[in-house]
């Protein structure tokens, strides 16, 4: 077995260099060449991923096929072997270096058999199969990212889509990369759009029925969002659709008008629809540019999966000036009971940067329900000062929520979803930009850490929290607050036997009751952030349950240090 410095495609992945510029996130150093790596790939099962294993993927203990779990996006695992009662027997199985100090964002996948085949990214579009009995590599892929590239927020890669003999990641430039499963060598690379004009890609897509769908990152950059379907044998693709309306926009902005989603879609196989996150319009913070309420942006719309035609929308923050793109990925919840409603059926749920709540009707996407919110909110949707460029303005939440992009998960079992939120203030100045191709266009100025006598004296303190909401009231019905000087970032996971296990920034790994938030094991990992989203699997073969999450990150745009750790966790039957 060869180790990280033997392994060229880790080598590749470790030597780039990702550094924050005046353009943004640029990275240096890369391959010129794509880097594949291959140690025992004749360990890895060959058998197709079937959209029949892909189907039932929310009920099958032995793997975690996709970003959410299944195409409802609940991050909820049906294996039972840990429960709240034994869970203080969780122990290190092994653990890992990736070999690429990265933001470590994002959920592994695990393709069942013997060995277990574990999927794992990491910044900048880098790829592994790891035998996840062992904790051995298998292959290694390092995708050649253009320095030319400018990024937003950080070279994060959160995943990949499996499918039948493939295994399929997005690219910094805009692009995906479909690979052997076996083998790990090329097979097609489709560009979505051009990276020169600040398009980007960090998310996992999904696959269902041979169709792909992913989409467009880059709405600080003055780029016009779209989604899109790629044929998953071909990378040929078969539709695209923008966001935002064109006959509601004004002259050129359309051009410019933002809308991206840059987190994975949800599905809805009976309903053929996808629920799509979209981001803000752009210039963020100036809104005296593109007059209306900027349609579709900061929303869910519902699509069409075979012709991308819109369903419905539901905005969250209308002619937003305060960056408050909707990011969590959809979560699709069926049979619900909303009593003061009289309401009995599918609900589409979700938690916005605004921090509040929403429970729309998955056909008409009316609002039910607006929950309370999830942190605090001070100084909230009011006007950026206009008076004079670069007058600052406190709020909170802060451009990073309440709900930023960090994956909420769900339990049937207490009808409970949970969520890790911010509650940051960020103070944001506007000012008049010229939109240049590549370049910002954010129009304002945002400072992370305002001055303290410029944050309401109502503010708590808490800079973030882990909470349970109940979506048929919005109602929240415990939360933890946690303290630290970092960002509170990656997702969560709900397992059958109650337990919700979520990392922490700083460097713990949780697991608490999900009923009632009490924290029954706790697991210190590292001085590191946990950034990445946890995921678990029962191996029959070794009779235990396993739970793996990624160490490190940055937590937005470099707060804490990075690091390249896989942490694996298991318990015996």
């Amino acid at each position: 077995m060869a180790t990280n410095q033997e392994d060229k495609a880790i080598q590749a992945a470790s030597e780039t260099i990702v550094e924050e510029t005046e353009l943004g996130y640029q990275v240096f150093n890369a391959p010129d060449e794509s880097v594949l790596h291959q140690h025992d790939t004749d360990r890895i099962p060959q058998f197709d991923v079937t959209q029949e294993m892909l189907d039932d993927a929310g009920e099958d203990p032995e793997s975690w096929l996709m970003f959410g779990k299944n195409y409802e996006a609940h991050r909820y695992t049906t294996a039972d072997v840990i429960t709240p009662e034994n869970v203080d027997g969780l122990e290190l199985e092994y653990e890992m270096e990736v070999g690429a100090n990265s933001s470590m964002e994002g959920s592994p996948v695990i393709v069942p058999g013997d060995p277990p085949v574990m999927y794992q990214t990491n910044g900048p579009s880098h790829v592994k199969a790891i035998d996840a009995r062992e904790g051995e590599v298998l292959w290694s892929y390092t995708y050649p990212a253009p320095e030319d590239a400018v990024l937003c927020c950080d070279d994060n890669n959160r995943g990949v889509a499996v499918w039948e003999d493939k295994v399929y990641m997005t690219s910094l430039d805009s692009g995906v990369q479909a690979l052997d499963r076996y083998t790990g060598e090329e097979l097609w690379y489709t560009s979505t759009a051009d990276y020169k004009e600040g398009y980007s890609a960090t998310w996992a897509p999904i696959v269902y029925d041979g169709k792909l769908f992913t989409g467009s990152a880059g709405g600080e950059y003055g780029v016009r969002g779209f989604h899109c379907c790629i044929d998953a044998e071909t990378g040929e693709e078969l539709w695209r659709m923008h966001p935002c309306p064109e006959e509601e926009y004004i002259g050129d902005s359309i051009k410019q008008s933002g809308g991206t989603n840059w987190m994975s879609p949800t599905l809805d196989t009976e309903r053929e629809l996808l629920y799509f996150n979209v981001g803000n319009p752009s210039p963020d913070f100036n809104g005296t540019v593109r007059p209306g309420p900027n349609r579709n942006t900061c929303s869910t719309i519902a699509v069409d999966i075979h012709t991308g035609d819109v369903v419905w929308s539901h905005q969250e923050s209308a002619h937003d000036i305060w960056d408050y793109d909707s990011a969590m990925q959809r979560m699709l919840i069926r049979d619900v009971e909303i009593d003061h409603l009289d309401y009995s059926g599918d609900i589409v749920y979700n938690a916005g940067k605004t921090s509040w709540s929403y429970t729309m009707h998955p056909d008409t996407g009316d609002l039910l329900v607006r929950g309370e919110p999830l942190t605090q909110q001070l100084n909230f949707m009011r006007q950026v000062p206009h008076v004079e460029e670069e007058r600052e303005y406190v709020m909170l939440p802060g451009l990073l929520g309440g709900q930023d992009w960090q994956p909420a998960s769900y339990s049937p079992e207490t009808g409970l979803c949970y969520h890790k939120v911010l509650n940051t203030p960020h103070s944001v100045a506007w000012r008049n930009e010229e939109y240049r191709p590549g370049e910002k266009f954010w129009g304002g100025i945002v400072d992370v850490e305002p001055d303290e006598e410029d944050i309401p004296d109502e503010y708590n303190g808490h800079i973030s929290c882990i909470a349970a909401v109940d979506p048929t009231t919005g109602q929240v019905k415990w939360r933890d607050w946690i303290d630290s000087d970092r960002y509170l970032w990656g997702g969560s996971m709900t397992t059958s036997t109650g337990l919700l296990f979520a990392g922490t920034q700083n460097g713990q790994l949780v697991a608490y009751d999900a009923e009632d938030g009490e924290r029954r094991w706790e697991f210190d990992l590292s001085d590191k952030a946990v950034s990445g989203d946890p995921v678990s699997w029962y191996d029959p073969d070794t009779e235990k349950q396993y739970v793996a999450i990624q160490v490190g990150g940055s937590g937005f745009v470099g707060r804490g240090p990075r690091g390249d750790r896989l942490a694996v966790f298991s318990l015996a039957k």
